[in-house]
């Protein structure tokens, strides 16, 4: 009989609980133990305070508690890597932590799964939408103000659920990344232009956060996208621009432009019921160069102004 060889190397990779977080997880460790042979990769499942809040985040910290104790296990080294969707990092990380791989973006797109129509025109008036992100309700308000925007909260499973007890027209809004890990295609699924519903900073991105330095570091660079990686850090920027609040009504996306390395940068912050919005665009050789002149079009497209309504309310 032959005999498993004992790994090389094992990495403990730290993992939300949900269906989709373990599903991204999975994804990375097989990628790793691919690229690494005698590398073994094991999930340790946890839940994370965000996982066991229920109402506004805001209130309670933001979506860092996501990641909270994911973090503590690799500071005190009890967890070797975590997996984390990047929309749900926060732009400024623990001392002694780092991102060391941002692998291939899956898709940006927000979708809309609904049976009555293939995009948010298409909506018979006063219809239902459900979604948990205040940029979403925000962007889909400015589009269609008569449509009714209802909060929702939950794993991708239970948003689901509760779209098929609507019973009557609507749909909910879900990233199109997380239905494409789930293998979900079965869905009437239907993506919004990103010119229309401008996708979150970082939505469809993974990034593996380490302790710097480290081994795991090291491995984990191998599964490194340079073009993901670049458009991360552009949209990221955005957000430090305003206060580092992955919160905040705020959408950015990058993207390369023509074949010379360039990035397009689009930005948009609005008010949430979407009464007041200010977008900004830009093209540059750099994430920071796009990134600081998409805020500086976008300061003076009124961002400020909305910033302080934001705030006021």
């Amino acid at each position: 009989m032959t005999m498993k060889a004992e790994p090389i190397f094992r990495l403990r990779l730290g993992t939300r609980r949900s269906a989709l977080a373990m599903a991204q997880s999975g994804m990375v460790a097989r990628d790793l133990e691919a690229q690494h042979p005698g590398l073994d990769v094991e999930l340790v499942p946890i839940v994370t305070t965000g996982d066991v809040v229920t109402g506004d985040l805001a209130r309670f910290g933001g979506k860092g508690l996501f990641t909270k104790e994911l973090e503590s296990g690799l500071l005190d080294g009890t967890l070797d890597l975590a997996v984390h969707s990047l929309k749900d990092l926060p732009v400024t990380l623990p001392d002694g932590l780092a991102v060391a791989a941002h692998p291939l973006r899956n898709d940006c797109r927000d979708v809309l799964v609904s049976e009555d129509a293939e995009d948010l025109d298409g909506l018979p008036e006063g219809a239902i939408v459900l979604t948990g992100a205040l940029r979403r309700r925000a962007q889909i308000l400015m589009r269609r103000p008569d449509l009714r925007v209802e909060a929702i909260r939950g794993n991708v499973d239970t948003r689901l659920r509760k779209w098929r007890e609507l019973g009557v027209p609507g749909g909910v809004i879900l990233a199109g990344a997380g239905l494409n890990r789930l293998a979900l295609e079965h869905l009437p699924i239907h993506p919004l232009d990103p010119e229309i519903v401008v996708p979150a900073p970082g939505q469809g991105t993974l990034a593996l956060e380490v302790r710097a330095g480290g081994m795991a570091a090291n491995l984990c660079s191998a599964l490194n996208d340079p073009d993901t990686a670049r458009a991360a850090q552009a949209e990221r920027r955005v957000v430090a621009a305003f206060g580092g609040d992955c919160t905040l009504p705020l959408a950015a996306w990058a993207r390369p432009e023509g074949t010379d390395g360039q990035i397009r940068l689009t930005g948009l912050l609005t008010t949430p019921d979407g009464l007041q919005a200010a977008r900004g665009e830009a093209v540059a050789a750099t994430p920071q160069e796009a990134a600081d002149a998409c805020v500086a079009a976008m300061r003076a497209n009124g961002a400020d102004e909305v910033m302080a309504r934001i705030r006021a309310s």
